[in-house]
């Protein structure tokens, strides 16, 4: 195994990484900027206001984006898997 093959590989493991991450970190950054702005604006300053809707949202993209990411997840999988043959050789 070469040095770039194992470049290689771990770059497409980062790029499959942050694309599973994004959805669910993008939609809680945006519900967690949404909640701060209403607490700054109304001066309601609960702790747990931020929470529960970040959860509800990151629930919802799971649910909706879910079987994507999964799907996504098992073809990188299976193409690492299938590829070890060719890699070590």
């Amino acid at each position: 195994m070469t040095p770039e093959t194992v470049i290689e590989v771990g770059t497409q493991t980062m790029i499959i990484t942050a694309s599973l991450a994004a959805p669910l970190l993008l939609s809680a950054l945006v519900v967690g900027l949404l909640v701060g702005m209403i607490q700054a604006a109304t001066q309601i300053n609960e702790m747990t206001l931020t929470f529960v809707p970040k959860l509800a949202v990151v629930v919802l993209v799971l649910l909706f984006a879910g079987p994507s990411m999964l799907s996504a997840l098992l073809d990188f999988a299976t193409g690492i898997i299938e590829s070890i043959p060719s890699r070590i050789g």
